[in-house]
C-alpha cells in the first residue's frame, strides 16, 4: 500500500497552502517565464484540436451532467456574488473600449422618420441600427 496522507488532511493542506499563495500568484503573473501572448497565440491549433476532440467525445455535456445544477448554483452564489461588483468595476475600461466602435456607429446612423405606433415601416429604423452593428462587428473581426 502506498503511504499517503488521508484525504481530509490533504484537503486541509490544499486549502491552507493555496489560500496563502496570493502573493506568489501575483509575482508569477507579473514575471512570467515566457511571453503569454506569444505562447497562447502559438497554441491556437492545439486549442482548436482539443476542443474539437472534446466536443466529439461529448465531454462538455458529461461534465455538465456530472457537476449538476446544484454545484453550479452553489459555486455561483458562494464565489460569484462577492466577485461580481469588483469584476464589473475592473472591466469598465475594457467595456468602454469594446463598445466605443458600436456606440460611434449607432450614433452616426441617420434614422428614417418615425411612423405611428405599430407601423411596419418602423422596422426600417431597427434594421438601420442592426446594419450598423453588423458592419462594425464584421470590421472588428478583421482586426
Amino acid at each position: 500500500m502506498a503511504g499517503i496522507i488521508g484525504l481530509d488532511r490533504a484537503t486541509a493542506k490544499f486549502i491552507r497552502n493555496s489560500g496563502s499563495a496570493g502573493p506568489s500568484y501575483e509575482e508569477g503573473v507579473k514575471n512570467p517565464r515566457a511571453n503569454w501572448q506569444e505562447r497562447a497565440a502559438a497554441s491556437e491549433a492545439n486549442y482548436r484540436d482539443a476542443v474539437t476532440q472534446a466536443a466529439g467525445q461529448g465531454r462538455y455535456g458529461r461534465g455538465v451532467r456530472k457537476a449538476g445544477n446544484a454545484k453550479w448554483q452553489n459555486k455561483a452564489v458562494q464565489l460569484g456574488v462577492g466577485r461580481f461588483g469588483p469584476g464589473v468595476a475592473a472591466a469598465g475600461p475594457d467595456w468602454t473600449a469594446g463598445f466605443a466602435p458600436y456606440h460611434a456607429a449607432i450614433s452616426a446612423v441617420q434614422l428614417a422618420p418615425r411612423r405611428p405606433t405599430r407601423d411596419p415601416a418602423n422596422r426600417q429604423r431597427i434594421n438601420q441600427i442592426l446594419d450598423a452593428v453588423i458592419a462594425t462587428a464584421t470590421a472588428q473581426q478583421r482586426t
